[in-house]
C-alpha cells in the first residue's frame, strides 16, 4: 500500500489547493455577480448573459478532448520520470488549442451579427458578441495551463490562475458598470479577465515547461504528438459534444414547456446552490484521473484494485455526506437568502441526488476507463445516454416541468454507470467496495433524516434553523458513523498519513482525529 499511499498524499494536498482556489474564486465571483447584477438591472444583465452564452456556442467544438488527453499523458510520463516527453506535449497542446481558438474566435466575430440578428434578435448586441469572441481564444489558453497544472499536479498553481481571474473580472466590471458603460463595460470586464487570466495561466505554464529536462537531441515532436492526443481525444470529443447537444436540446425544451418564469427562476436559484456540492465533488474528480493514469491495469493490477476501492471509498465518505446535509436543510438555506422562492428546496433535493451516485463509483469509473486509454467505451456510454435523454426528456419535461427535467438528467445517466461497472470489472479485475459504500449511504442518510425531522419542527427563523442543522448533523452523522464502524481505526490511520502533505494544516487535522480515535470503539 505504499505506492498507493504516496499517490493518495500528492492527490490530497492537489485536491486541497484546488478546493482553496475554487472556494475563494466562487466567492468573489458571487460577490460580483450580486453587485453587477444590482448595478446593470434586470433587463441589462440579461442581455450580459445571452452575449457570454453566444460565445459559449463555439467552445463546445474548441476542445476536441485535448484536455483530457494532455493530463493522461503528463501523468503517465512525469509517473515514468520521462520528463523530455512532456515538453512536446505542453507544446503540442498549446498549439492546438491556441490555433482552433483563434479559428473560433474568428469565426464567432464573423457570425456576431447573424447570431445578434438572427439567432437572438437583438442587433444591438453584436459588436458586444465580437467583444466576447476573445474569451473564446484566452479560454483555450486558460484550460491549455489548466491541463498541464492537473498533469503534473500543481493545482495551486491553477488556483492562483482562477483567483486572478475572478479578481480581475469582478473589480473590472463593477468599475466599469459604475461609471456608465452597462452591458458595454461588463462585457469588456469579462473579455479583459479571461485574457489576464490566459497570459498568466502561459507565464506560469512556462514556468513548469522550463523546469523539464529537454530531450538528448533538443527537439519537440509537435506533429507527431498531436497526432498521439487526437487519437486518444477524438472518441472523447465527440462524446462531450453530444452530451453538450443534449444540454442545449434540456434547455430548449424548457421555455416551451414551462411558460411560468417564475418555476424557471427557482430552478436557478437551487443550481446555484448546488454549487456546494461540487466544491467537493470537483477536486476528487480532478485529482482522480492523473492518479490513475498513472497505472497500468496489466502491470499494476494490484494497486489499481486498491487505489480505485479507496478512491470510491473516501470520495463516497467526503461527497455522499455532504450531498445529504444539503438535501436535508435545503429549504432554511434557500429562504435564508431567497425566502420566496418556495420551490427551490424542492428542487435542490432532487438535483443533489446525481450526487449519491458517487457511492456507486460514479466518480471514479469514467476517470478509470480513460486513464487506461478505453476513450472509445467511453463515447458508446456518452451516445447511449444521448439516445435515452433526448426522447425520454421530450416525454418527461413536457409532462412534469423542470422535475422532468431533472428526473431525466438523473435516469439517463444510470444505464451507463451500471454497464461501466461491469466493465471494470471484466477488464481491469476492479470493482466498488459495496460495504463500505452501504455503511456510508446508510449512516447519511438516518442522519439525513434525522436532521429534517428536527430542523423542521423548529419554531425558529430560517437562519437559526439552518445552523442547528449543520450542527445536529454532524455531531448524529459523526456518532452513528462510529458505533456502526462506517469509519475505523484503520481508515483514520490512513487520513493521518495522506494530511501529512498538507503542511501547518495537518497538526490541527491530527488533533481531531486523535479525538475521534478515542471516540471510536475498537474491534
Amino acid at each position: 500500500m505504499s505506492k498507493a499511499t504516496d499517490m493518495a498524499k500528492v492527490s490530497v494536498k492537489g485536491g486541497f489547493h484546488l478546493l482553496l482556489g475554487l472556494v475563494i474564486s466562487t466567492v468573489i465571483s458571487a460577490v460580483g455577480t450580486y453587485f453587477i447584477a444590482n448595478l446593470l438591472g434586470s433587463n441589462n444583465f440579461g442581455l450580459y448573459s445571452i452575449v457570454i452564452g453566444a460565445s459559449a456556442i463555439f467552445v463546445t467544438f474548441r476542445d476536441w478532448g485535448i484536455n483530457t488527453a494532455m493530463i493522461r499523458y503528463t501523468a503517465q510520463y512525469n509517473s515514468e520520470n520521462n520528463t523530455s516527453k512532456i515538453r512536446s506535449i505542453f507544446t503540442a497542446g498549446l498549439v492546438f488549442e491556441f490555433t482552433f481558438g483563434l479559428a473560433l474566435t474568428i469565426l464567432s466575430i464573423i457570425l456576431s451579427g447573424f447570431l445578434a440578428n438572427t439567432l437572438y434578435n437583438r442587433p444591438e448586441i453584436t459588436q458586444l458578441i465580437q467583444i466576447a469572441s476573445i474569451f473564446i481564444l484566452s479560454g483555450a489558453l486558460i484550460n491549455t495551463a489548466s491541463a498541464a497544472f492537473t498533469g503534473m499536479e500543481r493545482l495551486h498553481l491553477n488556483s492562483i490562475m482562477l483567483i486572478i481571474q475572478s479578481m480581475v473580472k469582478t473589480g473590472l466590471i463593477i468599475a466599469l458598470v459604475y461609471f456608465g458603460l452597462g452591458t458595454l463595460g461588463a462585457t469588456v470586464g469579462f473579455t479583459v479577465s479571461g485574457l489576464v487570466a490566459g497570459i498568466t495561466g502561459v507565464l506560469l505554464l512556462y514556468t513548469l515547461y522550463s523546469s523539464l529536462s529537454k530531450s538528448p537531441d533538443g527537439k519537440l515532436t509537435i506533429g507527431k504528438t498531436i497526432k498521439t492526443l487526437i487519437k486518444y481525444s477524438i472518441p472523447l470529443s465527440i462524446g462531450a459534444i453530444l452530451l453538450s447537444i443534449l444540454s442545449m436540446f434540456y434547455a430548449n425544451l424548457i421555455p416551451i414547456f414551462v411558460t411560468d418564469d417564475s418555476v424557471v427562476g427557482n430552478y436557478a436559484v437551487a443550481q446555484n446552490f448546488v454549487v456546494l456540492i461540487t466544491f467537493f465533488a470537483t477536486p476528487v474528480t480532478t485529482m482522480l484521473f492523473p492518479a490513475f493514469s498513472k497505472l497500468d491495469y496489466r502491470k499494476n493490477s494490484q494497486d489499481l484494485k486498491n487505489i480505485f476501492q479507496y478512491s470510491v471509498k473516501y470520495a463516497t465518505l467526503i461527497v455522499v455526506p455532504i450531498t445529504i446535509l444539503v438535501m436535508s436543510l435545503a429549504e432554511p438555506a434557500i429562504n435564508t437568502l431567497f425566502p420566496s422562492y418556495t420551490q427551490a428546496p424542492f428542487y435542490l433535493m432532487i438535483l443533489s441526488i446525481v450526487y449519491l451516485f458517487t457511492a456507486l463509483g460514479n466518480l471514479s469509473v469514467s476517470n478509470l476507463i480513460n486513464s487506461q486509454g478505453d476513450t472509445k467505451y467511453n463515447l458508446k456510454l456518452a451516445i447511449l445516454q444521448a439516445a435515452i435523454g433526448f426522447p425520454l426528456s421530450f416525454v418527461l419535461i413536457s409532462q412534469f416541468g423542470i422535475t422532468g427535467l431533472i428526473a431525466s438528467t438523473l435516469i439517463a445517466v444510470l444505464p451507463g454507470l451500471f454497464l461501466s461497472l461491469g466493465f471494470i470489472k471484466k477488464r481491469y479485475d476492479v470493482s466498488v467496495d459495496w460495504k463500505a459504500s452501504a455503511k456510508i449511504f446508510s449512516s447519511a442518510s438516518v442522519t439525513g433524516i434525522l436532521t429534517y425531522l428536527i430542523v423542521t419542527h423548529l419554531p425558529f427563523i430560517s437562519p437559526i434553523r439552518l445552523a442547528i442543522g449543520v450542527v445536529v448533523f454532524v455531531v448524529v452523522f459523526m456518532l452513528v458513523a462510529f458505533f456502526t464502524r462506517t469509519i475505523t481505526h484503520a481508515d483514520l490511520g490512513n487520513i493521518k498519513v495522506v494530511v501529512e502533505s498538507l503542511g501547518p494544516l495537518r497538526k490541527p487535522i491530527h488533533t481531531i482525529i486523535g479525538i475521534m480515535e478515542k471516540l471510536i470503539p475498537k474491534p
